[in-house]
């Protein structure tokens, strides 16, 4: 008995001990191939961070993938720690992102390994979304490689705040310091112009283990820490808790009469019995009677906890609301400029309104302008039209109604925001607020559907097509037969009259993918019959070869 009395005594005690440590949340990012994957599964062995059961199976999905023949069956595939997908485990690269956890005896870590492959720079993206540092790995026979600055750029949009850069497989380099030196400095150039907060770097080899957990003996020029000693040792803010007070509503609770909460996770700073707060949009005020977590009212809650707060006055809340200290309110602005990461294989349609989705406030926005986009290679603004898949831009966003938010730079939960196309319900970007506009125009409500993706739904582009001949009938009977000349061939086209003072519909078919044909009459009717299409005039000795030279024109 006094043995198991013991035993539950120690098992409390080291639960308080955890409970106890900070955490410190990273995640990998680089280029494909850097060996990401390779050096978080060295560092969990390493650090026993493994359980006995993990560590088994990954030793025998080692000797079944292993290429190298007799003498391999000790060896350990590092990488199959973290890449836990099939597909991944096939291509030998990372894919999605996974989260791993492991704790020592100065503090917790969460890890999300990322994928380097450009084709997933999205998933990158989210996993890095939460993390306090990044780990960005370069091989030190290629140096740093696009995808390494697109990466890092990511990191300096999303406030991480440090970043370690690990110069990885040394070994093969035979630990040469000149070439450690030489890839620090282009890191460092960039986190310079990417205003990175922090940069520290420690050459590594994550396959043999070198400067991983232990102390090098291949590296005796390197003075610095193992990369466990730095990340145990990288100081953990905690601005959320010390920000001020936003709790954006998820729910309204009423399980009973009498009681009347407002349900959410506070994003930051903290709140108690007593406080004044205002609720948005309304702008009313009122008193907090009792923060309940979990059903019982507590003292005080900070973020990141789920609370329900009940106020002193019959209020009008809803969700999408957000209760805030009365003595600092959020911004409100329906126009906002912010950095957009595009994360859709199709392409910004800037005549479509999307679905903007901030805390729990979702209202339609269009992409107004893009101010600028970014050069991968150089980091350098470039002039962009369009958005297409992992293009990072500084762009103008105009919401259909006021959103609330502090800059991303000040606070990441109330300055970040998803948009997410309404037909398909994919999230195509990821933004962050970087400031208010004021007085921008107003424009018109847009289209659900973009052009674009009329264009694609249809398989062709649209055009519109002035149908010439000496007399308005003349015209018609042309375009007629020129439209049934198109509908045979596979296209889809319809003929507008022109008398109607229809141009504008006409090209408004066009532009959603339709051949629009207008007819009209010739002001020179001894040139016989003709067809307008994209600033060109065709023509022909015959009305069949006329046909047939629009129909070679539009395919």
């Amino acid at each position: 008995m006094a043995a198991a009395t013991e035993m539950t005594n120690g098992l409390a005690g080291w639960l308080r001990a955890q409970e106890q440590k900070d955490l410190l949340r990273f995640v990998t990012i680089g280029s494909v191939d850097d060996g990401k994957s390779t050096l978080i599964g060295r560092l969990l062995h390493d650090a026993h961070g493994l359980y006995e059961d993990q560590l088994h199976a990954v030793r025998r999905a080692s000797v079944r993938g292993s290429t190298r023949g007799e003498g391999s069956t000790s060896e350990i595939d590092f990488s199959l720690f973290t890449d836990g997908l099939q597909a991944e485990r096939e291509q030998g690269i990372t894919i999605d992102v996974a989260y791993r956890y492991f704790t020592t005896a100065r503090r917790k870590f969460i890890i999300a390994d990322t994928p380097g492959h450009v084709q997933y720079t999205r998933n990158m993206a989210t996993g890095a979304s939460t993390a306090d540092a990044a780990l960005i790995l370069v091989d030190a026979r290629l140096g740093v490689l696009p995808q390494t600055r697109r990466h890092a750029q990511i990191a300096a949009l999303l406030g991480i705040s440090h970043v370690v850069a690990c110069v990885n497989k040394m070994d093969l380099v035979d630990f040469d310091r000149a070439v450690f030196d030489s890839i620090v400095r282009d890191l460092r150039a960039i986190g310079e112009k990417l205003g990175l907060r922090s940069l520290h770097a420690i050459p590594v080899s994550a396959l043999a283990g070198d400067n991983v957990v232990s102390k090098s003996e291949r590296t005796p020029w390197w003075a610095g820490t193992t990369l466990l000693e730095h990340l145990e040792t990288l100081p953990v803010e905690n601005g959320a808790r010390a920000g001020a007070f936003r709790l954006p509503v998820q729910l309204v609770l009423r399980p009973g009469i009498g009681y009347r909460g407002f349900a959410g996770q506070i994003v930051s700073g903290s709140v108690k019995p007593g406080d004044e707060v205002v609720v948005l949009p309304s702008g009313k005020s009122s008193r907090v009677t009792s923060v309940d977590v979990a059903g019982k009212p507590v003292d005080v809650a900070f973020a990141p906890m789920s609370i329900a707060l009940r106020l002193a006055d019959e209020i009008d809340i809803s969700r999408g609301d957000v209760l805030v200290h009365a003595d600092a309110p959020l911004a409100v602005a329906s126009d906002v400029e912010a950095d957009l990461v595009w994360m859709s294989e199709r392409p910004l349609d800037r005549a479509k309104s999307y679905l903007l989705k901030h805390t729990t406030r979702t209202v339609r926005a269009e992409v107004a302008s893009i101010v600028y986009g970014t050069d991968a290679e150089t980091l350098e603004p470039v002039a962009k039209s369009t958005l297409v898949l992992n293009d990072i831009a500084r762009v103008q966003v105009r919401c259909r109604a006021p959103i609330f938010f502090d800059a991303y730079a000040a606070q990441r939960a109330t300055g970040a925001f998803i948009l997410i196309d309404s037909v398909t319900n994919d999230t195509v970007a990821a933004g962050m607020i970087t400031k208010a506009l004021e007085g921008a125009e107003r424009g018109t409500s847009r289209t659900l559907v973009g052009d674009e993706e009329r264009r694609a739904r249809l398989g062709q582009s649209g055009a519109v097509l002035r149908v010439l001949a000496s007399s308005l009938a003349g015209a018609f009977e042309l375009g007629y037969a020129l439209e049934r000349a198109l509908f045979d061939g596979g296209r889809i086209a319809t003929v507008v009259d022109e008398a109607r003072d229809a141009r504008d519909a006409a090209e408004a078919c066009a532009r959603g993918g339709l051949l629009a044909i207008v007819a009209g009459v010739d002001a020179d009717g001894a040139n016989g019959e003709a067809v307008e299409l994209n600033g060109q005039t065709l023509r022909a000795s015959s009305r069949e070869e006329l046909v047939q030279r629009v129909l070679a024109a539009v395919r």
